[in-house]
């Protein structure tokens, strides 16, 4: 498996497909892999870490079956080699309670979910510009 630059986890299907869309109309060459559960999540960032790879960027749907993204998150900055990967909860919730935690527990950043396909793309692009152009770390 070719090490992703993005590594997202999300439990529903067609959001993911729209994601897919999304970062391919942003940049065509960026390597997107999309897990749909909290446990296959598990499964891939113990890989990652086990082979010394890792993806450039994380999201994670804070809703998913199984282990939440708050849980996926822990385990990411409990592992020395994954913790320093940036990571972004990306949920459609807005409370602020959800915010917090997130913060809390060492997400990078927080992202609502955004309504419409054109709006997705213009979340993806502003995401890529920041993480993959303007942010020293992975460069």
């Amino acid at each position: 498996m070719k090490t992703p630059d993005i590594f997202y986890v999300e439990d529903d299907i067609d959001y993911a497909f729209f994601m897919q869309s999304a970062v391919h109309e942003v940049k065509d060459t960026l390597n997107l892999t999309i897990v749909e559960d909290g446990a296959e999540a598990l499964k891939k960032l113990q890989h990652f870490a086990e082979n010394k790879t890792k993806p450039k960027l994380i999201l994670l749907d804070l809703n998913l079956p199984g282990l939440s993204g708050l849980d996926l998150l822990k385990f990411i900055r409990d592992i020395p080699y994954l913790k320093t990967i940036p990571v972004i909860l990306f949920s459609t919730s807005d409370n602020p309670d959800d915010v917090k935690a997130s913060i809390e527990f060492g997400a990078n950043a927080y992202l609502t979910k955004p309504d419409g396909y054109e709006n997705l793309v213009k979340c993806v692009h502003s995401v890529h510009d920041f993480w993959f152009n303007r942010h020293l770390r992975l460069n």
